[in-house]
């Protein structure tokens, strides 16, 4: 007889939920949790609301042939999805084919069809999948040794595992597969591989994420968006607070009290203490889009509008104090996006559209004329100055895929800083000056464009230079990171990522 242990073990389910109570009485993203098949040793899942991140004990003899044992924190989900999440084995372990990892299954019998991207004890990590109910496992094993990071992407009947040591991009493996419904159970998990021994295992930035459909409409239609904080350093993110609509380009203010950001053309500012959220004064600017920032000292804000009715719905350079009030017009000439000052607060880097080319351009503070500093073909974007003032970085398509350069702030010595076959966008210099952060998009994506929701990579390399590494890996893209968003202590980035289904 087949057996599904869901949180129903009598008196020491009694006492392992009180516990669970007094731990957290939430499972985060997950509906519920529960040992599937026959196990001998019950499982469980705890939630640390405080740091986001999930605990799952399981034992279980396997999941492979027609049965399967293990512990399981799941929801039910329709349609596309994208399941990511940082995981590790607790301790050395006692079988070497224990397992982790994601799982999407057509029900909770011990037998049902699954696919599921699984990461073994000794490193083995493997694509496996169950096509009937009561049918033996089959798998793809893919090549890489122990990753940490692991994603399973539903699309449609297309199934892909992607995975990573973190800093490294993903590589992966996609099947078609009829197996499982529509509507399913998505989770991660935990399999001793040995039914007597439990396993332990933490699940870190653990994400779902719904995908904007086939049909949406870009820049009318939205998906939700999670406000976020990323260590740089450690790769571990926490969400701030959700919203269901579009929220765009935190910027960190210096005092290191609030987030600045921007949604439906107003400013808004997050209270980092209260969680408090409050509408920034922007007087008659109610046109604004993602291109705003902050003087190094905190007193003013630059930022992008287009609400003049003499420009014609383009986007001219403003700044106003950071207290509010009615915002100073500085470029005659539109369209013009801010993106930086300089360290003293007198001048402004901004993109302007000229003659069908993209080019980064200065302007004093107090307005006059604007200073071109690129010449090239194309699309240049992303202009901020070094904390020490001595460069401006931006991003350019000069060389066929959109790279990271720097040049003095005079436009002269212009060099290129990133060397890849992928697309790099909105370089930010930490107030440190030791490090450059950027998003990262794939060959998926335009070299010219940097769309809304697209799978992503946050990136960092050293300012004196060397090879980048993976941060976090997100979906997201147009209003993820186009702003300065460092801590002031240079740890930290505030971010947007994006998914539909957020209330």
């Amino acid at each position: 007889m087949k057996k599904i242990i869901c949180s129903s073990f009598l008196l020491w389910s009694i006492a392992f939920q009180l516990f669970a109570q007094q731990y957290d009485n939430s499972l985060g993203i997950f509906r519920s949790n529960c040992d599937v098949g026959n196990v001998q040793l019950p499982g469980a899942t705890f939630y640390d609301l405080e740091k986001q991140i999930y605990t799952l004990e399981g034992s279980g003899t396997n999941i492979w042939f027609d049965q399967d044992e293990f512990q399981y924190a799941w929801k039910k989900i329709k349609g596309d999805f994208i399941l990511t999440a940082q995981v590790e084995f607790v301790g050395e372990g006692i079988d070497p084919h224990r397992k982790l990892g994601w799982m999407v299954r057509e029900s909770l019998d011990a037998s049902s069809p699954h696919v599921s991207a699984v990461i073994h004890g000794d490193g083995l990590t493997s694509f496996q999948y169950r096509q009937t109910s009561g049918k033996n496992m089959s798998e793809k094993k893919l090549d890489i040794k122990a990753p940490n990071v692991v994603r399973l992407m539903r699309k449609g009947n297309i199934y892909t595992m992607s995975v990573a040591q973190l800093g490294d991009t993903f590589i992966s493996e996609q099947m078609g597969f009829c197996g499982i419904p529509d509507e399913a159970y998505v989770g991660i998990f935990v399999c001793s591989h040995n039914p007597d021994v439990k396993e332990k295992a933490i699940f870190k930035n653990v994400r779902i994420e719904i995908p904007a459909a086939d049909t949406m409409v870009m820049y009318r239609d939205y998906l939700g968006s999670n406000l976020e904080t990323l260590d740089v350093f450690t790769g571990e993110r926490y969400i701030l607070k959700q919203f269901p609509n579009s929220i765009q380009a935190p910027n960190w203010t210096p005092d290191n009290k609030f987030l600045i950001y921007n949604s439906e053309g107003l400013l808004y500012t997050y209270d980092l203490a209260s969680g408090k959220i409050k509408q920034l004064n922007t007087g008659s600017a109610t046109g604004n889009n993602n291109d705003h920032a902050l003087t190094f000292d905190g007193q003013f804000i630059g930022i992008s509008s287009n609400h003049d009715p003499a420009d014609k719905g383009q986007s001219a350079v403003y700044y106003l104090p950071i207290t509010g009030g009615e915002p100073i017009k500085v470029t005659k000439n539109t369209p013009s996006y801010f993106h930086g000052w300089s360290p003293d607060g007198k001048e402004m880097a901004f993109i302007g559209q000229r003659n069908g080319n993209f080019d980064v351009y200065k302007i004093s503070r107090e307005g006059g004329e604007e200073i071109r500093l690129t010449t090239a073909e194309g699309l240049d974007d992303g202009s901020e100055y070094t904390p020490d003032g001595n460069y401006i970085y931006f991003n350019s398509v000069r060389t066929g895929t959109m790279q990271i350069w720097r040049m003095k702030p005079d436009g002269s010595d212009q060099e290129q800083i990133t060397h890849d076959q992928l697309n790099n966008w909105f370089p930010h210099v930490s107030p440190d000056g030791k490090w450059i952060v950027f998003i990262t998009f794939g060959n998926d994506v335009d070299p010219g464009d940097h769309p809304f929701y697209k799978q992503v990579y946050l990136r960092m390399m050293p300012v004196s230079g060397g090879k980048p590494i993976v941060i976090a890996y997100l979906y997201g893209g147009q209003g993820t990171i186009n702003v300065p968003s460092w801590s002031p202590d240079s740890r930290k980035i505030a971010f947007v990522s994006n998914s539909g289904g957020i209330e």
